[in-house]
């Protein structure tokens, strides 16, 4: 999970994350979220006959002129890999949205495997990828973080995303995001492989699978809301310093052996970062940490959730230090299946109360009422 990767998957430090400075675009009052900065459903739905017919044209930064000679607003780009769209690739659709853009822009990505590292740039905020179905709309990469790039440097965790997100407002549906290098097994050094990277403030994700081994989902950065998602992996594989809800999510483990599925870097009590489960769905193989401290104030709850049998009785792990114990939390609450029984959990967890898993539970964990209308 660090930039150089994390020596084994036995319990280590690691060295800090290169994070990305969040830049904050002023958007109330916008096109692309409403007139006071919402992220609504129609930002994640594909507009009425894009899927047959082009629309975009950046003759007018992005406008067509209208029977009455104003500006009409279409701004949804095709993505085709058969050339009838605008492009042929999702990060030459992504190159067509101007820096700076202050409207919603909607990139339809039609059924295919798009094999391409994709970047949205923080410069380019309030973009929707939207598939045609997540078995049918594919992005995959290969990248793992001990490959080397043109300089001769290896690329580490962090640029070893298939797809990475840095912008903020930004939205996705119906897409599968995946990184098909080699499953890593435990121990094994370099070999993670991220399949989706988001540094971006305020992001919303529906139905989409993000699918890997080792590190899958970078949660790196920004408040995040992963609704509906399936997520793949074996050994941390929802990992960073974000504040996320994942809510109705089904957590899948491919591990041989030992896993982890959550690891939170969150390293100060000041800092507001931490994973919620709401509603989940764990599923799969291998035995799994619920969570892991990769910081010492790390912090994951689990509510309503169902665990299946595949969880370490113990529950949770320290990263091999034991004066994170006094520090981390680690919570469940109101959870059920073979993996939810309490009993043998490491003491220093904490089966919550209500009152206690309240602040955990809804949108307001996220701040959602500030920016999500749905």
């Amino acid at each position: 999970m660090a930039t150089t990767g994390r020596q084994c998957y036995r319990l280590f430090a690691v060295q800090p994350v290169l994070v990305l400075a969040a830049v904050f675009v002023a958007v109330a009052g916008d096109a692309g979220v409403g007139v006071d900065g919402f992220i609504t459903w129609d930002d994640l739905s594909i507009p009425a006959g894009a899927s047959q017919r082009s629309t975009w044209d950046d003759t007018a930064g992005g406008g067509k002129r209208s029977a009455g000679g104003g500006v009409a607003q279409t701004t949804t780009i095709v993505v085709s890999p058969d050339g009838t769209g605008h492009s042929r690739t999702v990060q030459g659709a992504v190159d067509m949205v101007p820096d700076g853009n202050k409207r919603r822009v909607k990139i339809l990505i039609r059924p295919g495997l798009y094999r391409e590292k994709v970047t949205v740039p923080i410069t380019k905020p309030l973009v929707s990828l939207i598939g045609m179905g997540t078995g049918r709309t594919v992005i995959t990469w290969h990248a793992r973080a001990s490959d080397v790039d043109a300089s001769g440097h290896q690329v580490g965790t962090f640029y070893s995303a298939s797809v990475a997100v840095e912008a903020d407002y930004f939205c996705a549906s119906h897409i599968t995001f995946e990184n098909s290098a080699p499953a890593a097994p435990p121990g094994a050094v370099g070999q993670q492989a991220v399949a989706l990277r988001l540094s971006g403030d305020k992001t919303m994700l529906y139905r989409c699978r993000i699918l890997g081994t080792q590190d899958t989902l970078f949660d790196n950065i920004g408040r995040h809301y992963l609704f509906n998602c399936d997520i793949q992996g074996s050994i941390d594989f929802i990992f960073g310093n974000a504040r996320s809800l994942y809510q109705g999510c089904t957590l899948h483990a491919v591990a041989t052996s030992y896993g982890a599925i959550a690891a939170s870097q969150r390293s100060s009590p000041s800092e507001e970062s931490g994973f919620s489960f709401v509603g989940c769905r764990l599923t799969g193989s291998g035995m799994l940490y619920l969570g892991r401290a990769w910081g010492k104030y790390s912090r994951v709850v689990y509510s309503y959730c169902d665990l299946s049998g595949i969880v370490v009785p113990q529950g949770w792990s320290d990263w091999g230090d034991q004066s994170r114990t006094k520090s981390v939390l680690f919570g469940e609450y109101s959870c059920k299946g073979a993996g939810a029984s309490t009993k043998q959990r490491v003491p220093w967890s904490r089966k919550l109360t209500y009152e206690e898993a309240q602040p955990f539970i809804g949108r307001s964990f996220i701040n959602g009422e500030q920016w999500l209308r749905l």
